[in-house]
């Protein structure tokens, strides 16, 4: 289990460095276009599209990484048993709310595709394909959430990359 949960981890990262490949093909391609006078319509809202997929496809991989921003300042002053407890409860919350994030841009997908929502933009996307990433990334979030919840309260958390090199 370990190991597909990794892989999916590792997976999802991969697609979102693709997505930051595509980007830059994509600025480069309208940047090239706009000095050759040839208009290649939609370039501007592809972008934004794949900057979002990489940012969200990316977030279980950066949090398993330990590279997400915590701030420590109440928890740096707690000891023990308190310590843990406060960890627990945001650890609780955090995979709370990515659930409902998760929920949210499924649902979200799965609106825009029943009622054929497309982009307002040139380029009349239908809208359930780039919040596909979206929702996929906030999926595969949610569930590195739960996966680090379910191993802390079996006691088996590993410490993060950031947390075993941090100085203090």
């Amino acid at each position: 289990m370990r190991r597909a949960l990794d892989a999916l981890y590792d997976g999802a990262a991969a697609l979102a460095a693709l997505a930051m490949v595509a980007l830059l093909v994509t600025v480069l391609l309208s940047i090239g276009s706009r000095q050759l006078g040839i208009n290649l319509p939609g370039l501007d809202a592809y972008a934004g599209y794949l900057m979002a997929a990489a940012g969200f496809l990316a977030l279980a991989h950066t949090f398993r990484r330990g590279e997400h921003i915590r701030v420590t300042l109440v928890l740096d002053r707690l000891h023990g048993a308190a310590r843990r407890a406060l960890e627990r409860f945001a650890l609780a919350t955090a995979t709370l709310l990515a659930v409902l994030l998760a929920w949210y841009s499924v649902r979200l997908a799965w609106q825009s595709h029943r009622f054929h929502d497309i982009s307002t933009a040139s380029d009349a996307t239908p809208l359930w394909i780039p919040q596909l990433a979206m929702a996929a990334g906030s999926v595969v979030f949610a569930i590195a959430f739960a996966d680090a919840l379910v191993l802390d309260l079996l006691g088996r958390r590993s410490p993060t990359p950031s947390e075993s090199t941090r100085h203090e």
